[in-house]
């Protein structure tokens, strides 16, 4: 039996906009096995990036469980969802939120940090990533020297670096043309195909009907979940 990653029960989250209560997920059910490869997809306000930032431990539900890898977050306390988030989950942005001071292996060695390794092994164990990822020749550069999909493969070796169970994108290709795309999406599949669970939040059709399992989202509420 496959091992439980990501158990979303009853989940239900609520803003208060003003005047207004806003029913951003309305009871969300369903359960992620380790080695998926998903995409959650929705229009925008659909719900699917708060979603993202349950799983994540990001965010709180107003009511209902999230649990992963069998703890449910709603018990934990900050200083452990912290932990907990460095150690199990990489997020991948459509932005990529690198910063620009730092090289591109300084980028990639910087969940580490949070880690407590020293750094002549952190820089080793980021140049492996950067490796994966074919940027081994752009270590020194800085994130305004490199191209969007570069960017993007940067953002990718990041997130791998700890080696999470879970690797979380947010519109990964959003920012990229299609070929670009495309090659950020197989490298996805790359990474995927070595045992991570992959969980692709978009809103686009194509990257949706690219993922092995699909969960449509809309105003709160999931509209369908096929697997094909």
């Amino acid at each position: 039996m496959n091992e439980t990653v990501i158990k979303m029960k009853d989940v239900t989250r609520l803003y208060k906009m003003g005047e207004e209560t806003v029913h951003a997920l309305r009871g969300i059910n369903f359960t992620v096995c380790k080695g998926e490869f998903l995409s959650i997809m929705g229009p925008s306000g659909s719900g699917k990036s708060t979603c993202m930032n349950m799983i994540g431990c990001l965010d709180r539900p107003t009511s209902g469980i999230v649990e992963i890898s069998g703890k449910n977050t709603s018990e934990m306390t900050e200083k452990e969802l912290t932990k907990l988030r460095n150690e199990t989950i990489g997020f991948v942005f459509q932005q990529y939120h690198l910063l620009p001071g730092l090289s591109v292996l300084e980028n990639v060695m910087l969940p580490l940090r949070y880690q407590g390794i020293r750094r002549s092994e952190r820089a080793a164990i980021a140049k492996e990533a950067l490796e994966q990822v074919n940027l081994s020749d752009r270590l020194n550069h800085r994130p305004y020297e490199l191209s969007g999909g570069q960017k993007q493969r940067v953002a990718i070796a990041r997130a791998m670096v700890t080696h999470p169970y879970i690797i979380l994108a947010d519109e990964p290709t959003g920012a990229l043309d299609s070929k670009t795309g495309k090659q950020v999406m197989q490298l996805f599949r790359e990474i995927n195909s070595k045992g991570t669970t992959i969980i692709i939040v978009t809103h686009d059709p194509e990257i949706g009907a690219s993922t092995d399992r699909c969960i449509r989202i809309l105003d709160g509420s999931i509209q369908s979940d096929e697997i094909k």
